[in-house]
């Protein structure tokens, strides 16, 4: 597989997955306590949580041919 098409695929899973990312914290965030720092932390964590996931698809994606 040429590495362009190997980026290609990875361009559309990573959008796949923020759509479904971005849809599971808008159904949890209406769940979080209205206290202003677990807010914080929340939002805070949503925010950074989501690259953990996608490390090994862009490690894939940046492999040689």
């Amino acid at each position: 597989m040429t590495p362009r098409v190997r980026k290609l695929i990875g361009l559309f899973g990573i959008l796949a997955f923020l759509l479904a990312y971005i849809v599971l914290i808008a159904d949890l965030a209406p769940h979080v306590p209205t206290h202003g720092p677990l807010q914080f932390l929340f939002y805070a964590l949503a925010g950074v949580s989501w690259g953990i996931p996608i490390l090994p698809l862009i490690s894939w994606m940046n492999r040689g041919a």
